[in-house]
């Protein structure tokens, strides 16, 4: 009998835990990050952006909540990370990550997002993607928008990152669940990280097999950021397709 009891009491303990886990889950306030697209605060050029970079529809696909910490690699002047920061409120917070090699690409556009405490939930990040500045298995989301394709970018003759260690270093920072949020520019099929350093794309293919390697698995993908008039084989800074290039979205778990 005493090792029945034992053995109920234990089912009981494994069912009450698993319906308390599931409250919490169910719990998490809902972002409305709509909501935050309209705060007043936000610059006009932001707002000129939103319609190319599509941040709700984005983020709800992410699956963001209030209160996580977010890793915002490369976040540049910091549109995402504005956005980020107002949507998980004073009990999350946002890493604002941008590599020291592409600092003449964002002007004094992180000292302007952060004056005055202006976002008092962001810590500014300045590494290498191989070398974040971030303890391990301490956050819940990683985006990199628009930025994979950095790996095969050498400005200067400098590296930002070997590929695989910056796709280690992702998830050695992400919690056991913690889910990566990747989007970049599309290349052509078959070709390789090189292509970041020509035409300042990657393929989709490229971004998931070093994904994989580092040990997180695809959760999802969307075809909200696809173009199927862009030739792929174009530079996306040039005129014809600049602000219109096709982009995959693919997020991946740890």
């Amino acid at each position: 009998m005493g090792t029945l009891k034992r053995f109920i009491a234990l089912t009981c303990w494994v069912t009450l835990t698993q319906a308390a886990l599931q409250s919490i889950a169910a719990a998490a306030p809902e972002v409305d990050v709509d909501a935050i697209l309209n705060h007043p605060a936000r610059p006009s050029a932001d707002v000129e952006r939103d319609s190319q970079r599509q941040p709700a529809k984005l983020l709800a696909f992410a699956g963001l909540e209030e209160g996580m910490t977010v890793l915002d690699m490369e976040a540049s002047g910091g549109y995402f990370t504005e956005i980020l920061s107002r949507s998980i409120g004073s009990n999350g917070g946002v890493i604002m990550q941008h590599p020291p090699g592409l600092m003449g690409f964002v002007g004094d556009g992180i000292d302007v997002r952060t004056a005055d405490n202006r976002l008092p939930n962001v810590r500014v990040s300045i590494t290498n993607f191989d070398a974040l500045d971030v303890d391990d298995n301490s956050v819940d989301m990683v985006t990199w928008l628009q930025g994979p394709h950095e790996l095969g970018f050498a400005p200067q003759g400098k590296s930002l990152g070997n590929p695989s260690k910056a796709f280690e270093e992702i998830a050695r920072v992400l919690r056991p669940g913690g889910v990566f949020l990747a989007s970049d520019h599309i290349a052509p099929s078959g070709s390789g990280i090189e292509a970041g350093g020509t035409l300042h794309r990657v393929s989709e293919t490229v971004v998931s097999k070093l994904a994989q390697e580092a040990g997180l698995s695809v959760l999802r993908t969307s075809d909200l950021l696809k173009n199927p008039d862009d030739p792929l084989d174009v530079g996306v800074f040039s005129p014809t397709i600049r602000g219109k290039t096709s982009q995959f979205v693919v997020l991946f778990q740890k």
